[in-house]
């Protein structure tokens, strides 16, 4: 224990990281605040106020988080070509401030529809351009601390924004309008923060303009360790299915319906206390053993929820679930910065999220479909296998990752 250095250097760490890197951070945090109040309530909202089906539930979120995937790639790739990637987050963070008044004004299904897809092409187009920003930012030595940190204020965005809608829902008698009235101050803020408070560094990208960043040319010239990243975090991803499958376990075991939103907010809060501490340690140690731990943490949460027979068993797969997302979304992300070029990290982030988000959204589909078949152990078994199966592919590439850049 006597090579590990004391709180205070390490809190230091964290106070030596650029102030945009925590702008961002806070930018992130409230617009999930916001984002999560409305769609913590979205969906009882058109069903049980408007009248919908399950069914149209499903077709609205299908196509919104296909539009947020399919667009980070294009808006990745721009901010290559342009050489600007605040413009463009600033762009996305706008459009989705400017949906947030429709939800409480909308009067009909077809507006919340439209007022859902641009949402989500608003954060389609900040995506990628927010994560290079960060990774242009960043001192490669406080690399996995930036993109920790920033993980970090997000996720607690996430967890405020359920636990917000429960309070203001109570406190309103159940009064949808008010809440999603609410939900729009956080988002305004978040935009006025990345205009004033985010300065785009010089010279980062712009040295090597590129005309084609989604050409085939450019796309290899991410290089080999970069496309192993990749691969990882598909075949991860194939065991981390969607958290809609969280709630629906501790449905199954009994969780009274008003606390199922308390689901959310467990993972989250044990995933924002875990994501900074984590991307500063890996700056000291290297990423790739963090990230080894984070699969087999998965592996016990999968197992936790499969054979799970109350709501205690499902509360610790929950905060273990919490835990490998702390573990590795920021890792994997700072891996992407490591290896990518510079002047290609907005194509990087792009191609990463679109093709993890492609693959979370099978992963989703299997899921669903073993639950219907089998029952939910079966789900979380074969989540328990693919994760392993990730574990198998991280071991022979591991040498081609960086190592922590802390000094």
């Amino acid at each position: 224990m006597a090579d590990q250095p004391p709180p205070h250097r390490e809190r230091h760490r964290f106070r030596a990281l650029p102030a945009g890197i925590w702008v961002l951070g806070f930018v992130s945090m409230f617009m999930d605040i916001s984002s999560e109040m409305i769609h913590a309530l979205l969906p009882v909202y058109l069903v049980g106020v408007l009248g919908t089906s399950t069914l149209v539930v499903g077709i609205i979120e299908g196509i919104a988080e296909a539009t947020a995937s399919i667009t980070k790639i294009f808006s990745g790739a721009l901010s290559d070509y342009l050489g600007r990637r605040k413009m463009l987050a600033a762009i996305g963070y706008g459009l989705a401030a400017v949906t947030k008044p429709v939800f409480p004004l909308a009067t009909s299904v077809g507006w919340l529809v439209a007022a859902r897809f641009v949402d989500r092409v608003g954060k389609g187009i900040r995506g990628a351009p927010r994560d290079a920003l960060v990774a242009d930012l960043s001192p490669p030595a406080l690399r996995g601390a930036s993109f920790g940190l920033r993980q970090s204020l997000d996720t607690i965005g996430a967890f405020l924004g359920p636990l917000l809608a429960i309070l203001l829902m109570w406190a309103t008698a159940d009064d949808f309008k008010a809440v999603f009235w609410v939900a729009v101050l956080p988002a305004f803020l978040a935009t006025g923060l990345i205009l004033v408070g985010v300065r785009e560094p010089h010279g980062t990208i712009r040295s090597k303009p590129l005309r084609s960043p989604l050409s085939r040319t450019e796309l290899a010239n991410l290089g080999r360790d970069y496309w192993l990243v990749v691969l990882v975090a598909c075949l991860f991803t194939l065991a981390r299915f969607s958290e809609a499958f969280l709630i629906l376990r501790a449905q199954s075991v009994g969780l009274a319906l008003a606390l199922v939103p308390g689901v959310l907010v467990v993972m989250n809060l044990v995933y924002a206390a875990v994501a900074a501490p984590i991307g500063l340690l890996s700056d000291r140690i290297g990423r790739v053993w963090l990230l080894a731990i984070g699969f087999l943490t998965l592996v016990a949460a999968d197992l936790f929820l499969g054979f799970a027979s109350g709501i205690p068993a499902v509360a610790v797969g929950v905060a273990l679930w919490g835990l490998h997302m702390g573990l590795t979304q920021g890792l994997l992300a700072a891996l992407v910065a490591d290896t990518a070029p510079a002047n290609l990290r907005g194509t990087a982030f792009g191609m990463f999220n679109l093709t993890t988000g492609l693959v979370l959204l099978a992963a989703s589909i299997v899921a669903g479909v073993l639950w219907d078949r089998f029952g939910p152990q079966a789900t979380f078994l074969a989540g328990a296998a693919f994760t392993l199966l990730a574990l198998i592919g991280l071991w022979p590439v591991r040498k081609h990752f960086p190592r922590g850049n802390s000094r």
